[in-house]
């Protein structure tokens, strides 16, 4: 299928299709990587107080958990594997423009920014862009686009899309 961009030198990014309305509790879809194969699935958990969603490999095993924080100050989202938090999604305090600071358990906190809302943003480490979100690769309607830089933890990006997109949706 080949629906994102190609670049010619390195490592190949790898490129996946998400829902764009993804959000509807006890909603479940796949995410499809650029072949058009299902490599993950995001299994919206109904029956919880705070909005829950499970990223599942291809075969069903749990990758990670994007729950809802509350009871803070501003809204949060915890990404959890085997029941520890590997990253709390937020938006940030300050600016102008769509931005969200995620911060890792191990290792150099992130930020995502652009155009959160329109799908059309990217998620940096120490100001190098190591994913781009963004709806233009795509003629699917109400679908947009993850390219993940080589060696890069794809579950845990994935899951950082899920959670931001839980957070623009309120």
């Amino acid at each position: 299928m080949g629906f994102l961009r190609r670049h010619d030198d390195g490592p190949a990014n790898e490129r996946f299709l998400m829902r764009e309305k993804l959000l509807a509790i006890g909603d479940d879809f796949w995410i499809e990587n650029d072949s058009g194969a299902r490599a993950y699935k995001v299994n919206g958990k109904a029956i919880r107080l705070r909005q829950t969603f499970v990223l599942e490999d291809a075969g069903g095993a749990e990758v990670a958990r994007i729950q809802e924080r509350k009871l803070s100050i501003r809204d949060k989202v915890a990404i959890e594997r085997g029941g520890d938090t590997v990253a709390t999604v937020h938006k940030a305090l300050v600016g102008i423009r769509d931005r969200f600071a995620i911060d890792l358990e191990h290792g150099d906190d992130l930020k995502a920014h652009g155009n959160v809302v329109d799908h059309e943003y990217e998620i940096r480490r120490d100001g190098d862009t190591i994913a781009t979100i963004s709806k233009k690769w795509f003629r699917v309607r109400e679908s947009y686009g993850v390219e993940i830089n080589p060696g890069e933890d794809t579950a845990l990006i994935l899951a950082m899309t899920v959670a931001i997109d839980s957070l623009t949706e309120r």
